[in-house]
């Protein structure tokens, strides 16, 4: 006897919302995070020891201590790439992130300076740039780049990584979502405080119906290239003044165009236009030590370059910077 369709027939609309569209890569799990998908990793490789940069969100953190992995720190250089003293051993892994989006060249190298199979690549601020099939795994954090609620991506060819659960919270994380889109930033903040407090339970569970529903309603070459377009504007108009070195060649949709500068007070600055920038990342200020705190934590701007604005938009953001408001 053919199984029973069980899908409803009428009542209300749900949210709607455009025709299911595919994520940009193939063989992707999907978890409720990217912490989520770090855990699952780790409890299927278990590797002896992990390298961390000192330079990384206490976040991903919690997946070691769940497992007891031994966690090695190691330092950056100044371009951000893995410093040439780390010499790794069999059974380690070495965690990567493509700060900002825009570390490709470090990557290149990182792969041939290491074996591949020992490298797992943090994706979260790079959603566009391919995973790389010869790492072990890359990580991406699609609610880093889109106005989802959670969501973490995994792509390992390596490891067969399953969830029984399926996470059912994605609701209760959606409200500074609505709010921010019905009202104001300001309106929904601690809402969003909230939200990303619930996700530090990184125990690996599916993503949520809703959450990849509403990344299959995402436009993602749309998005890509409005990101481009104004990564590009900016650095055309503020890359003089950019004590952050920049590959100005890279087209693969950044996080943010990440700026630099000496000015202690630019960021209250903006805030007071309403330019809202994160800062990345204060729980990591005391491993890297206080000039690197000064430099990487304190006077980078992340400044906002994504899918939501346009020309206008940028204009204004190099005006306050450049003292004009």
């Amino acid at each position: 006897m053919p199984e029973r369709n069980t899908r409803s027939i009428g009542g209300y609309f749900e949210l709607e919302l455009p025709r299911n569209r595919t994520l940009p890569y193939h063989g992707v799990m999907k978890f409720q995070s990217a912490r989520a998908a770090f855990l699952a990793l780790l409890q299927a490789g278990r590797p002896k020891r992990v390298w961390m940069p000192r330079y990384i969100c206490d976040a991903m953190l919690a997946p070691l201590q769940s497992t007891k992995v031994k966690c090695v720190w190691y330092d950056l250089d100044e371009k951000l790439a893995v410093d040439s003293k780390v010499q790794i051993e069999a059974g380690d892994w070495l965690v990567y992130v493509n700060y900002y989006g825009l570390h490709q060249k470090n990557i290149e190298n990182l792969l041939l300076r290491y074996s591949p199979d020992q490298i797992v690549l943090d994706f979260s601020q790079s959603f566009f740039e391919p995973p790389v099939e010869s790492a072990l795994a890359t990580i991406y954090s699609p609610r880093k780049f889109f106005g989802v609620p959670d969501g973490g991506l995994l792509i390992s060819k390596s490891m067969a990584i399953s969830a029984v659960l399926q996470d059912v919270k994605s609701l209760e994380r959606s409200s500074h979502l609505m709010k921010r889109l019905a009202d104001s930033p300001e309106a929904g903040y601690q809402d969003y405080l909230y939200a990303e407090k619930t996700l530090s339970d990184c125990e690996p569970k599916l993503m949520s119906k809703l959450t990849e529903r509403l990344l299959g309603s995402i436009d993602f070459d749309d998005a890509r290239r409005v990101r481009n377009e104004n990564f590009m504007f900016l650095h055309q108009e503020l890359g003089k003044n950019n004590q952050y070195e920049i590959d100005a060649l890279n087209d693969v949709a950044p996080l943010c165009y990440p700026f630099m500068t000496s000015n202690p007070n630019l960021k209250q600055t903006m805030i007071a236009n309403r330019i809202f920038v994160p800062t990345y990342w204060t729980d990591a200020i005391a491993r890297v030590g206080e000039k690197w705190a000064e430099k990487m934590v304190n006077n980078l701007l992340p400044l906002p370059i994504d899918q939501r604005y346009g020309r206008e938009d940028m204009e204004k953001i190099v005006s306050v910077i450049s003292g004009g408001k």
